[in-house]
């Protein structure tokens, strides 16, 4: 037991980040862009090529492979129809986001206790455990490059095993290369780089060559794959890299000031998170100084320089987030240390922002069942997380009303894992579709029909994972190819109707059913047409 003392905070972390994100990991919808890592990671192994990816069997080169082989490797292990299980990895990664930033933190010359602190600030932020239980590329990136720069960090400040310091670093840059290709570099890595830079200054005299191996490493990883496919397949590579060069300054293109607030994205810890950017407010309270502008500058320089590319989703915060939980924990160390000595305006403070929380707790279970379709199969969940979350609630405002700022922290914690656990399977209470079609259904079409199934353009990837082999296309990049079956089934999107009678003019079309994937119905805004298909027999 003595021996487990001294790495009781990372086992903690490792508990609390574990129960976060494995309850129910099943139960949210597969979204498009997990459902395009699921397909292509299927058809790795189904098709045994692991390097020349595919989505629906057609070339699938605009995200790096790294994510994709180890959700692969998830598929073999617990099979392609195991949603818990193919979601393993990105929970894995996830964990060792939160434990690096635990280590990084001791880096810093912060006690174990800020470091354990800031592991659960940023576990517990919105878009990290949320990003936590969806297996999409971001979660990698951001969780090797942060591994990266504990190691580059390491190289900066220690005059001992340099060359294993930039290796490793090296290595895991090269990991993070591999997954998503430079992002992480110039949201996590540069900003971290500039930050270093403002704070510390750099004493490069006897470390210069070995950040080149970091960089070069890193770098020589990273293009291994893109080169490998731009000899291997040149056309559908070109084609590939042209799209995306054109979407980062046309596609989903908002303001600059679209990311200025952030600090929104943390979620529960919204405005501690706002106080502790406050730099004339934090500046004397801190007891580290030099560690608090680091994070500060690097928080910043990253939203900064996100900031500056016109193509912007809430999700590419996901790495501001990470220092920013860094950062945040310097107003939580506050409130541990002097909460029972803080004035009057600062109390204020500290009410409003911890308050809200219990009182949510505590209003929770009676705003529920407004809120709900229905609770008919759900009263054991709602009961559960009801009661869980008054408990909490009541401790929280009680605590805070006791100047017991360590029971209000735990408290905040405890309610989000209650959420967790007893909450997300009242997600099915939210939804129902009436009109819901699955396109496994399918199957049964085609055995009965002995057809073959197309789809007309424009591919769902949701609906192709779900099927569970790829359809067919028959218009891609504007070419035509015809089936050669004089009767087979065809998929339309709704609003191709026009372009489906002028392919097949001179054929026999008619409508069987609709495949509708939608969770809810057509008369909520958060209806997709683009997860509806109408389902066609086409024949000579």
């Amino acid at each position: 037991m003595k021996k487990l003392l001294p790495h009781k905070y990372p086992l903690l972390l490792l508990a609390v980040s574990l129960t976060l994100l494995l309850p129910h990991l099943d139960i949210i919808y597969v979204n498009i862009m997990e459902a395009r890592n699921f397909i292509t990671a299927r058809e790795m192994v189904s098709n045994d090529n692991w390097l020349l990816t595919t989505i629906n069997n057609l070339p699938r080169y605009e995200k790096p492979p790294l994510p994709t082989w180890l959700t692969a490797l998830a598929g073999i292990l617990f099979g392609f129809d195991s949603l818990f299980g193919l979601r393993l990895p990105v929970v894995f990664a996830t964990v060792f986001l939160v434990l690096m930033s635990y280590k990084f933190s001791k880096n810093l010359g912060l006690t174990q206790k800020q470091s354990f602190h800031n592991g659960l600030l940023l576990i517990t932020s919105f878009y990290i455990f949320f990003g936590g239980r969806d297996n999409q590329w971001d979660m990698y990136t951001h969780s090797f490059m942060m591994a990266s720069l504990y190691f580059l960090w390491k190289l900066l400040q220690e005059d001992s095993a340099k060359a294993k310091n930039a290796i490793l670093s090296g290595l895991f840059f090269g990991f993070s290369f591999l997954s998503k290709g430079p992002i992480s570099l110039y949201a996590l890595f540069l900003p971290f780089l500039i930050a270093y830079g403002f704070t510390y200054g750099f004493k490069l005299r006897s470390r210069w060559h070995y950040g080149i191996l970091v960089l070069g490493l890193g770098i020589a990883m990273g293009l291994s794959w893109p080169l490998y496919v731009r000899f291997a397949d040149p056309e559908s590579f070109l084609e590939t890299t042209t799209r995306e060069a054109s979407r980062w300054a046309s596609y989903n293109t908002r303001p600059f000031f679209y990311y200025w607030s952030f600090f929104t994205q943390s979620g529960i810890w919204t405005i501690p998170s706002l106080i502790a950017l406050l730099y004339p407010y934090m500046k004397t309270r801190v007891t580290n100084l030099k560690a608090y502008r680091f994070t500060l500058f690097w928080t910043l320089a990253s939203v900064i320089l996100l900031s500056l590319i016109p193509e912007k989703k809430s999700r590419y915060l996901l790495p501001v987030l990470i220092p920013m939980a860094l950062n945040t924990g310097f107003y939580i160390e506050y409130l541990f240390e002097k909460f029972k000595t803080l004035t009057k305006n600062e109390k204020r403070m500290a009410y409003f922002a911890f308050g809200l929380i219990g009182i949510i707790a505590v209003a929770l279970p009676f705003i529920l069942p407004f809120i709900l379709k229905t609770l008919n199969g759900f009263w054991l969940w709602y009961v559960l997380v009801a009661i869980a979350s008054l408990v909490c609630g009541i401790i929280i405002i009680r605590s805070l009303l006791k100047n017991n700022f360590s029971k209000v922290f735990y408290s905040i914690i405890a309610f989000q894992i209650c959420i967790i656990v007893f909450g997300l399977p009242l997600i099915g209470a939210f939804l129902g579709n009436p009109d819901y079609y699955s396109p496994q259904k399918l199957h049964v079409v085609k055995a009965k029909e002995r057809i073959k199934i197309y789809d007309l353009q424009n591919y769902c990837p949701e609906m192709i994972w779900e099927y569970g082999e790829p359809i067919p296309l028959i218009i891609n990049n504007g070419k035509i190819k015809i089936p050669k079956e004089n009767r087979f089934g065809l998929l339309v999107n709704i609003d191709d109707t026009t372009r489906l009678r002028e392919t097949f003019k001179d054929y026999k079309i008619e409508k069987m059913l609709t495949v509708d994937m939608n969770p809810v119905p057509k008369s909520k805004k958060s209806h997709k047409k683009r997860l509806e298909r109408d389902f066609y027999i086409v024949s000579r």
